[in-house]
């Protein structure tokens, strides 16, 4: 069973400790989510994982199918099947997203595999009509520059789009619902449902619950000063949503 392992992970941003011990586990065919109130180290975790050099590991360990990651550029994790989903998308004016995604393939394949010349274009093209059929997205879209002048929605599709034509085994998804009104709120939900497989395993960071009346999780996790608290199943979101954060401060002794 593939699976995505953070153990007793502690990691300084700026000189402040911000996560102190944290533990998550994701296996293949899961879809977690995260939950928290701002500045409990949500974002920090998903950084973390995938090695960006201002966050600082103190301690702890992540490991992707037993083997750690720990001394791995971005890159390399990208490539070992993570992939984060940003909560605000760079724009890059000039570059099409078809093109962003080309290269993205190419680079993969050109690690796995020196002497590989790179993914025809008629290939590339039909596999990247076939994912945004998946997803019920418009052809023209990948026309388009990547994230200049998107709305909030089409960023967080084209953020999707990516997921799918790249197709990692694990994908963090960093408060992908920030910014969203309900229409595209379902329309990026519908598109992570169309991914998710046996094969995938997925963690959602997210303040609210609503998200999660479109994506399912099978476990829900809240997180507080830089660990996880409490960890349960769906009903545990709906309990933050009707009781707030404030149970968890007192059973916690959070202050």
């Amino acid at each position: 069973m593939h699976e995505l392992k953070v153990q007793d992970l502690h990691v300084n941003v700026d000189g402040n400790k911000i996560l102190k011990g944290l533990n998550i586990s994701i296996k293949a065919g899961e879809v977690h989510a995260l939950m928290g109130p701002n500045g409990s180290g949500k974002s920090t975790l998903s950084k973390s994982v995938m090695g960006h050099p201002d966050y600082e590991v103190l301690s702890g360990d992540i490991t992707i199918n037993g083997t750690s990651i720990m001394d791995w550029s971005p890159d390399e994790r990208s490539r070992a099947g993570l992939f984060l989903a940003f909560q605000y998308p760079v724009a890059i004016p000039g570059v099409t997203l078809a093109n962003f995604l080309r290269t993205a393939l190419n680079a993969r394949r050109k690690a796995n595999n020196p002497e590989d010349k790179g993914i025809p274009i008629p290939e590339f093209r039909k596999l990247l009509k076939a994912k945004m059929d998946q997803l019920g997205m418009d052809h023209a879209f990948a026309g388009r520059y990547l994230n200049d002048g998107f709305s909030g929605g089409e960023k967080k599709r084209a953020e999707i789009l990516q997921l799918a034509t790249l197709e990692p085994e694990f994908a963090i998804l960093d408060e992908t619902d920030s910014g969203l009104d309900i229409d595209a709120l379902r329309t990026v939900s519908e598109g992570v449902n169309a991914l998710k497989s046996t094969e995938l395993g997925v963690l959602v960071i997210t303040h609210y619950q609503r998200i999660l009346n479109y994506i399912q999780p099978d476990f829900v996790h809240i997180m507080f000063d830089g660990r996880v608290v409490e960890s349960g199943g769906p009903d545990l979101a709906l309990k933050l949503e009707e009781q707030g954060y404030d149970w968890v401060r007192e059973k916690h002794a959070i202050k």
